[in-house]
């Protein structure tokens, strides 16, 4: 189980998502979970959510 858990909830978060993420897993501490939450957004936030699971989970 991760020591630290990062909740983050986005809409339509598209145009500072990937800036964003870079930020959260650019940090020292590498034991954390990261949550996303998106609220039905409707521009390309699930996109880019999906690629960077695709990227970082694999």
């Amino acid at each position: 189980m991760a020591k630290i858990s990062v909740v983050m909830p986005v809409y339509n978060g598209a145009a500072r998502l990937a800036r964003t993420l870079n930020s959260i897993l650019a940090q020292t501490e590498s034991d954390f979970e990261l949550i996303v939450v998106d609220d039905g957004s409707t521009d390309a936030t699930l996109a880019i959510l999906r690629d960077y699971a695709a990227r970082v989970c694999a």
